[in-house]
């Protein structure tokens, strides 16, 4: 693995994820305003999947951490955090509470892997948490404001991903593999779920109304969702930890919130509360504690 700094073109990958990933918040709500959440996911991960099947062999894994990646990235995360954007989260409070998923890792981690937590990863646990109970204290039912329900299901989707990063690390103990073919495959396995939440939820002949009254704004959401943020997004970033330490490439997800919380003002005019901005300002600290404090403990030692 690489101890040299970034090169440009591995920089530029970087930032293409973080813009991706920063604006895909926006890009879920249009989306929603035509398409049920249910029917959303099923979309996304069949125009993510089906399409490429004949061109991408199965990848070089067991076939249960393709299966149970599918179900919690797929099924789990996006589940939650459709129906929690559906439900009255703001786009630009998601984009930040969807950040805990690196301490629903950490915790996750000891337990199930056996690594053990640092002093400063404890404490950027501690301060993050606390930016938390502020953004939840601050909803309301109004235009525009996050709404409970919203907040605890886009929490829920943080612990998914989360799962999905377990996962994830013990495909890794499998040996090497390619992550094309991995995001593929997996996303295979969420479709039917969301094809049966979908009829469920909304009943078949919504669902049909749906399909057949599907705009271009949805139809490009989807597109977006499956091609951008899944595949070549997923695709990039897994690059970047197989040739770099996770140190040098996780803090990049920092950036993550500040696309998010601009894209949700430009877009859909969300101005979080001062209650809000401060919680922010403790979850985006308690990140930068979380993700950059061994490395000054490393400088000071």
């Amino acid at each position: 693995m690489s101890a040299l700094p970034l090169s440009r073109g591995d920089l530029l990958r970087a930032l293409a994820v973080v813009v991706i990933w920063g604006l895909n918040f926006v890009v879920m709500k249009v989306g929603l305003q035509g398409i049920g959440p249910m029917l959303l996911g099923a979309l996304r991960f069949a125009a993510a999947s089906l399409p490429f099947l004949l061109f991408v062999r199965f990848p070089k894994l067991p076939v249960r951490y393709v299966v149970a990646y599918g179900l919690a990235q797929g099924l789990g995360q996006f589940g939650f955090l459709f129906l929690g954007l559906s439900l009255g989260m703001t786009v630009g409070m998601a984009s930040v509470v969807m950040q805990t998923q690196a301490f629903f890792t950490l915790l996750l981690a000891v337990p199930l892997l056996g690594e053990r937590a640092r002093a400063h990863q404890w404490l950027g646990l501690t301060v993050a948490l606390s930016g938390l109970v502020l953004i939840a204290t601050a909803h309301g039912e109004g235009p525009g404001q996050m709404t409970l329900a919203g907040f605890v299901l886009t929490l829920g989707a943080g612990f998914m991903w989360a799962v999905s990063n377990i996962v994830v690390r013990l495909a890794n103990r499998q040996g090497d593999y390619d992550p094309m073919p991995f995001i593929v495959w997996s996303s295979v396995f969420p479709i039917l779920p969301f094809v049966a939440l979908a009829l469920w939820m909304d009943g078949p002949q919504t669902v049909l109304a749906q399909l057949i009254g599907l705009r271009w704004p949805a139809l490009l959401a989807v597109l977006f969702l499956a091609w951008l943020a899944t595949l070549l997004a997923y695709t990039l970033w897994t690059q970047l930890l197989k040739r770099h330490p996770a140190g040098r490439v996780t803090p990049f997800s920092l950036l993550v919130p500040v696309v998010g919380l601009w894209s949700a003002w430009m877009f859909f005019n969300e101005l979080p509360m001062p209650q809000q901005w401060l919680g922010t300002g403790l979850v985006l600290l308690g990140l930068l504690v979380n993700q950059l404090g061994g490395w000054w403990v490393a400088r000071r030692a």
